[in-house]
């Protein structure tokens, strides 16, 4: 008994040895575009608004333009304490468009030579602090709650957005095959989430051959249908910006592809790890279990499941599209043209071809589980 706690002990501090060891290799990584020529001979800082002008500031009923004039304190960088008069361009968008008050932070971009500051530009509100914070009570919540499970969970979480950033986006930006480098990132983080979940176990296998066929079947019809339903990748939010940024010959609607199964990939982990749970159940209560009657139980999991899982895509993918939904209802456009229009398309799109993912992981994690984990008790 006392090995067996001793073994578990020392499992568990190798996965966080290796989970310690991605986290300082994936922040080390540079992305490349650190010194990007925007940025060359100017500070980034924070700064207090010490008083405000709003003189320049014209008003169209709820649109405003203009410019707001703020006397900042800079609070770190190189002209630290010093007050500057900061300027926060408004460009006639509530979107994008925010107004300072005296007592806010601010983010600011100073142009400067040598001791010379030549211009200083309130680029947003300072949200950093207040970030941290949240993340931080949802760590410690996640570790109340879920225990050891939920302190491996922080480095799924870690890795997965550092993978993301420092490896996704660069290599989209560089113009490598999208979808090719979708699903090698979405292997690599699907087998890095189940890991931190089982640890070196069978199940950590299974789970991720449930999910994987998964991915590939929603990698396949998500090329198939989005060439079908005549999409770009124009689509996704910004991505033009991106394009008259200097990066034209990027493929968008490859990366919209990859999208898709990118976006749908947590489901399909979630539901994996469920049945695979599940069945990993069944067998240590009855260890004589046939592997096909192991297998059927997963699907009777994976049935109740699905029901609400493809409800959970359709929630997370519509749920920042209600008021364009409102703005159809209130002009009164027909159904038949708001399910043509382009940008809803997508939506539908996404959504389905992620449920038609989902169907596939329930069958196939739940006949590798059974295979796996009854083989496993026959092995011991």
């Amino acid at each position: 008994m006392n090995s067996v706690i001793f073994s578990n002990k020392k499992s568990t501090l190798l996965i966080i040895l290796i989970g310690l060891i991605l986290t300082g290799i994936l922040i080390v990584i540079p992305t490349g575009y650190e010194d990007a020529l925007i940025y060359q001979d100017m500070d980034r800082a924070t700064g207090t608004v010490l008083e405000t002008d709003n003189s320049s500031i014209k008003s169209s009923g709820l649109i405003q333009s203009g410019e707001q004039s703020c006397l900042i304190r800079v609070d770190d960088g190189i002209f630290k304490d010093r007050e500057i008069t900061g300027v926060n361009f408004l460009s006639g968008s509530l979107e994008k468009d925010k107004i300072y008050k005296v007592g806010d932070r601010a983010l600011i971009t100073i142009s400067y030579d040598g001791d010379e500051i030549k211009s200083v530009v309130m680029s947003d509100h300072y949200r950093l602090d207040k970030e941290i914070i949240l993340f931080v009570v949802f760590a410690l919540l996640l570790v109340v709650v879920a225990g050891k499970n939920g302190f491996l969970a922080i480095f799924s979480f870690s890795i997965t957005i550092l993978t993301i950033w420092k490896i996704l986006v660069p290599a989209y930006l560089k113009g490598y095959p999208p979808v090719w480098i979708g699903i090698l990132i979405t292997i690599f983080i699907t087998a890095v989430i189940i890991f931190f979940v089982y640890g070196f176990d069978r199940r950590t296998v299974s789970a991720s051959m449930g999910s994987l066929l998964g991915i590939f079947t929603t990698c396949i019809l998500g090329m198939l249908f989005t060439d079908l339903f005549k999409i770009n990748g124009a689509v996704m939010p910004d991505s033009e910006s991106l394009l008259y940024s200097g990066f034209q010959d990027l493929d968008l609607t490859s990366i919209f592809m990859s999208s898709i199964f990118i976006g749908a990939s947590g489901a399909m982990i979630d539901l994996s790890v469920d049945i695979t749970s599940a069945i990993n159940e069944v067998v240590e209560k009855k260890p004589d279990i046939s592997w096909l009657e192991a297998a059927k139980s997963g699907m009777n999991v994976g049935r109740a499941a699905m029901g609400t899982m493809t409800t959970t895509l359709l929630l997370a993918y519509s749920g920042g599209y209600i008021t364009l939904l409102m703005v159809f209802m209130a002009q009164g456009t027909p159904i038949d043209h708001i399910l043509n229009y382009k940008y809803v398309a997508a939506e539908i799109l996404d959504t389905v071809v992620g449920s038609f993912g989902l169907v596939t992981v329930a069958p196939f994690t739940a006949l590798t589980a059974g295979i796996m984990l009854t083989k496993r008790k026959a092995a011991q």
